[in-house]
């Protein structure tokens, strides 16, 4: 994975929300992101939902369905992650 990558995603997220997330932020909840979170979806929908309450971005249930798909599809591997971050980024 790019090394820049999260910092340009948290850029990214935060000049489409039009708020300013801290790193700090983001790193105390991914804390609270375990390998079992994202194998269930209703854990990895309340994941999606915090995050869009973190950014300020709603997110559509249709989009909440093609991120948790696509996220179970790429069964985490980090350069999967990586490309369904940009995917995401183009919404």
């Amino acid at each position: 994975m790019n090394k820049n990558f999260p910092k340009d995603a948290l850029k990214a997220i935060n000049k489409k929300g039009g708020k300013n997330i801290s790193e700090n932020a983001v790193k105390k909840l991914a804390g609270t992101v375990k390998a079992d979170t994202l194998q269930s979806e209703a854990q990895l929908r309340q994941l999606i939902k915090q995050v869009s309450a973190m950014a300020n971005i709603p997110v559509s249930e249709d989009t909440v369905r093609d991120i948790v798909g696509a996220v179970k599809k790429s069964g985490m591997n980090p350069s999967n992650m990586e490309a369904l971050m940009k995917m995401m980024m183009k919404k």
